[in-house]
């Protein structure tokens, strides 16, 4: 629900097929807390366009013919201040090209066949940095494709160095099951805000940029079990 006097969250459309960026204009304009600022054909043109639009979002596909998303989705995050977040949108969920934009970056996915109401929950989800994407998916990602060796022993040098206390480390277990806030707070027994603070604290000992990219370290450090 939108608030009165709350800006709606701006999203950037960028896939190489015309019809998916109409699909995706016609079901986030129906949405008077949504609006979208602009649409590219391909990742090169992303960069330019973010600097001009500052869009909250950016949903991008993640196969295209010049740049492709996942290099998209690392020249924003390395160039750009105060980047907006990123949604991958792909058609194959176990697409190693969405493990490898989530590794770079993006902060959640987006199947192409998803039903509108997903799309819209998507795009408010990822805006608001609340909730990881599929966590069911992303441990099949995990298990598939994160057992890298070399990527394995750097993300488990990450979480020793981190040195999460008890409660950081039972928080970080529960965003790796795609929990809330509130459902961690509700879990923890404790309040929203309390669970916020420890989130921060994850987030900054593990020099994650966000949830997603800590859930990530989690299970290709054994932290947690992908399977």
């Amino acid at each position: 629900m939108i608030y009165a006097g709350r800006m709606p969250v701006t999203v950037l459309l960028v896939d190489d097929e015309p019809l998916v960026r109409a699909g995706l204009r016609a079901v986030l304009e129906a949405q008077s807390d949504i609006e979208v600022v602009g649409e590219a054909a391909d990742g090169a043109a992303v960069i330019p366009l973010v600097r001009q639009l500052r869009p909250d979002v950016v949903a991008m596909d993640v196969r295209m013919p010049l740049m492709d998303g996942i290099e998209a989705t690392r020249a924003v995050l390395r160039t750009v201040a105060d980047p907006p977040k990123i949604l991958v949108v792909t058609t194959f969920e176990n697409d190693e090209y969405v493990y490898e934009a989530l590794r770079a970056g993006a902060d959640g996915f987006l199947l192409k066949r998803a039903r509108p109401a997903e799309i819209v929950h998507a795009v408010r989800l990822v805006a608001e940095g609340e909730s990881l994407l599929f966590p069911a998916s992303v441990r099949r990602l995990a298990a598939e494709y994160g057992d890298d060796g070399g990527g394995n022993r750097a993300a488990r040098d990450v979480l020793e160095r981190a040195r999460l206390t008890e409660r950081e480390a039972a928080v970080l277990r529960l965003l790796a099951r795609g929990m809330t806030n509130a459902e961690i707070a509700a879990r923890l027994v404790v309040g929203t805000e309390t669970v916020k603070s420890h989130v921060s604290a994850v987030l900054a000992k593990l020099g994650a940029r966000d949830r997603t990219q800590a859930v990530i370290t989690a299970y290709e450090s054994g932290f947690v079990a992908p399977g």
